[in-house]
């Protein structure tokens, strides 16, 4: 079976998005010190380093990347499940 069930496709949005948020915590850091004490002027005068938060949180949940990593999941699902029923594919 080559397709994910709602529930893996959501496990593996919300690994990939804890993935990035890890890569990607030096820009959120900075952000969110951008933002610390700020209201409404926050949306121009942080918006370089909002915009720089979510461009490396997009290399990492963009759509080519939750492609590779369900083509990840899937060939290691499928590689567990010959291996536990010792048949070929």
């Amino acid at each position: 079976m080559n397709a994910l069930s709602r529930r893996e496709e959501e496990t593996l949005l919300k690994k990939t998005k804890e993935h990035a948020l890890k890569e990607c915590d030096p820009l959120v850091r900075e952000f969110a010190q951008c933002a610390e004490g700020r209201t409404f002027s926050v949306a121009w005068e942080c918006r370089t380093k909002y915009q720089a938060v979510q461009d490396c949180m997009l290399q990492y949940t963009g759509p080519e990347a939750m492609s590779t990593v369900r083509a990840e999941y899937l060939r290691l699902r499928n590689e567990q499940q010959q291996n536990t029923t010792g048949n070929p594919a």
